[in-house]
């Protein structure tokens, strides 16, 4: 056989019982799509340290582009899509909008991330 090629599955055993456990605990197409596009959110680094400022306490579009040292139009965009990918919510106090984490799955997800990446 060439070892440039990989082996038919002519060839090989298949494991029918495992394969048919791990299709029955597959998670259906959509549900994968939608798992994925989170993830997808948090590949911005931009939207990764919005929401480590967000650990410490709420803040409102002005102080995260303080911190952050960006414009209040980027940092809005930015939150836009957190706010759609349901990551941070929002309260409006007088003119002021307040943003915050949704709750602490986003904290336990980006925790268990940075975990994973100082190993």
């Amino acid at each position: 056989m060439n070892k440039n090629r990989t082996p038919s599955c002519d060839y090989l055993h298949v494991h029918q019982e495992l394969v048919e456990q791990v299709n029955a605990n597959m998670p259906d197409e959509d549900r994968l799509m939608v798992l994925a596009e989170l993830y997808r959110v948090f590949g911005d680094r931009t939207r990764i340290r919005i929401l480590y400022a967000l650990f410490e306490s709420e803040m409102c579009v002005c102080d995260i582009a303080q911190v952050l040292g960006m414009t209040i139009s980027a940092i809005s965009h930015q939150l836009r899509v957190l706010k759609q990918a349901r990551l941070v919510k929002y309260r409006r106090e007088g003119k002021t909008v307040f943003y915050a984490l949704s709750d602490d799955h986003v904290r336990s997800i980006i925790n268990q991330g940075l975990e994973h990446v100082e190993e």
